[in-house]
C-alpha cells in the first residue's frame, strides 16, 4: 500500500478530514482537493492517482463533470459520494464509468473496504497483452506490432486492448462504447465506427484481426 496514492475531492474539510484520516490509518497516501477544477489539475499534474473517492455536488465543477474529463483519458477506479439517493442519479453514476457509489452518511469502515477491493482488482489486471505479434504494455502505455512501435490515441489504444482481452467474442456496438468509452453515447454507432476505421489503419495488415458483424458490431480473430 506505500505506493498507492488516493484523491480526495470534497468541499467540505470535515469530510476530507474523515476520509483521509482512515486512509491514512490503511497505510495509503492521499492528496486533497476542496472543487472539481482542483480536482482534475491535481489529477492532470501528478499522474500518479491511482484512485478517486469524489464528491458530486461541488463549487466550480461538480463530480459528473469531473469524471467525464477524466474518463476521456484514464480508467483509474472512482468512487463517488454523494447525499443523494436518487435512482437516477446512481444510474448516471454508472453509465459515467463510476465504480462504487456510496451515499451519505456512510460507514468509513465500509467505505474503506471498498477502496480496498477496487485496488485489489485493479492489482490483478493483466498489465501485458500479446497476440499474433501484437504486444500491449498497458502500464506503459505501448503498442507494437511485429516489433514495430504504433503510435495510437488513448481511445484506439482503449478499444484494441478491449479487442485483444475479448478475442473471438462477438462484440455488439452497444457492449464497446460501454466498456470502452464508459457510457453509452446515447447510441451513436459512428463514434466506434470512426475509431475501428482509423484503428485498423494504423495496424497495417494486422488490421484485417478486425471482422466486422454486420448489423451487430465486430469480432476480433487475430491469426496465431
Amino acid at each position: 500500500m506505500d505506493d498507492i496514492t488516493v484523491l480526495v475531492v470534497d468541499d467540505e474539510a470535515r469530510m476530507r478530514k474523515l476520509v483521509c484520516d482512515f486512509l491514512q490509518n490503511r497505510g495509503y497516501h492521499f492528496v486533497e482537493a476542496e472543487d472539481g477544477e482542483q480536482a482534475l489539475d491535481i489529477f492532470f499534474g501528478r499522474k500518479d492517482i491511482d484512485l478517486v473517492i469524489l464528491d458530486v455536488m461541488m463549487p466550480k465543477m461538480d463530480g459528473w463533470q469531473v469524471c467525464k474529463e477524466i474518463r476521456q483519458y484514464s480508467k483509474v477506479p472512482i468512487i463517488m459520494l454523494t447525499a443523494r439517493t436518487e435512482e437516477r442519479d446512481e444510474l448516471l453514476g454508472f453509465k459515467l464509468g463510476v465504480d462504487e457509489y456510496i451515499s451519505k452518511p456512510f460507514s468509513p469502515k465500509i467505505l474503506m473496504a471498498r477502496v480496498d477491493a477496487i485496488l485489489r482488482r485493479a492489482g490483478q489486471e493483466e498489465s501485458s497483452l500479446s497476440v499474433g505479434g501484437i504486444v500491449i504494455d498497458k502500464t506503459a502505455h505501448i503498442v507494437t506490432i511485429d516489433g514495430e512501435p504504433v503510435e495510437l490515441s488513448v481511445k484506439e489504444f482503449e478499444l484494441l486492448s478491449f479487442f485483444v482481452e475479448n478475442k473471438g467474442v462477438a462484440l455488439s456496438r452497444e457492449k464497446i462504447l460501454n466498456n470502452v468509452w464508459n457510457y453509452d453515447y446515447y447510441g451513436d454507432a459512428r463514434t466506434i465506427d470512426t475509431h475501428v476505421k482509423k484503428l485498423r489503419s494504423k495496424m497495417g495488415a494486422k488490421g484485417d484481426f478486425i471482422k466486422t458483424i454486420w448489423g451487430m458490431g465486430y469480432k476480433f480473430e487475430p491469426q496465431d
